[in-house]
């Protein structure tokens, strides 16, 4: 961990990922409150690694562990995983084979979480890192997302002063690793990165998850929703974006 005065820094390895923090304007609090969102980051690994035997959800699968004997924040991911299906008409699903696989929602709520416990600690301005998903408190901030047809360049830069959230899906960094929930299959359109911001990375990172494996008629629905905005490049490198309606 670096400590520039008022600003510390901090990179984390966990969930088969990588973790940053950059926080601005460190209270006497903030080195504490970042201690325990790393430490919150390995406990979510822990309980919902899908690779780790013991974890709560692989023990889900194996059928050693009921529903009724798991935590609480198992819970509350299985409840936020059913609204975003809800929300999104089903192509968001946390249910594989009979399986409940959280994956596609637990990185952007733990990062949500972490950053929102450094924030409550007095700092400044946070932002938080996981794996190219994005949160961050106060600012300014200026969130590159990188162009998934141009390696090292951007695709666009979001501006963020205040609760933001981004999150993007796509095969450029780990290959088409997200499919149509009807089919199994990856989406017979498939673009080439969508990117999705809002206030909060839970709702980002699944939005951006269904949206990519609806293809293009992702653009009508993401379109409809509040205080959302988008943009996506497509295989052919155009793009597209909306506003959301009630920004």
């Amino acid at each position: 961990m670096a400590d520039d005065g008022a600003r510390l820094r901090r990179v984390e390895h966990t969930m088969g990922t990588v973790f940053s923090f950059d926080v601005r304007g460190a209270g006497p609090r903030a080195a504490a409150a970042l201690d325990a969102a790393v430490a919150w980051l390995h406990h979510v690994d822990e309980t919902f690694s899908t690779y780790r035997p013991a974890s709560q959800i692989s023990r889900l699968a194996a059928g050693t562990l009921a529903l009724s004997a798991c935590s609480p924040e198992v819970w509350e991911v299985l409840r936020l995983c059913e609204a975003a299906e809800r929300r999104s008409g089903g192509w968001f699903s946390a249910r594989y084979a009979g399986d409940f696989d959280p994956t596609g929602l637990v990185k952007g709520w733990a990062v949500e979480r972490a950053a929102a416990m450094v924030s409550s600690a007095g700092a400044d301005a946070v932002c938080v890192n996981g794996g190219g998903d994005v949160q961050v408190h106060g600012g300014p901030w200026r969130i590159g997302v990188s162009d998934p047809l141009r390696r090292g360049a951007l695709a666009t830069v979001v501006h963020a002063d205040g609760e933001l959230a981004v999150a993007t899906s796509g095969p450029a960094e780990r290959g088409c690793h997200i499919v149509d929930p009807a089919t199994g299959r990856p989406p017979a359109a498939a673009l080439a990165s969508l990117t999705v911001v809002c206030r909060g990375l839970t709702d980002a990172d699944t939005y951006a998850t269904a949206g990519y494996a609806m293809g293009e008629s992702a653009r009508a629905w993401l379109g409809s929703l509040p205080h959302t905005r988008s943009f996506a490049v497509t295989a052919d490198g155009s793009t597209w974006s909306t506003g959301g309606s009630g920004d």
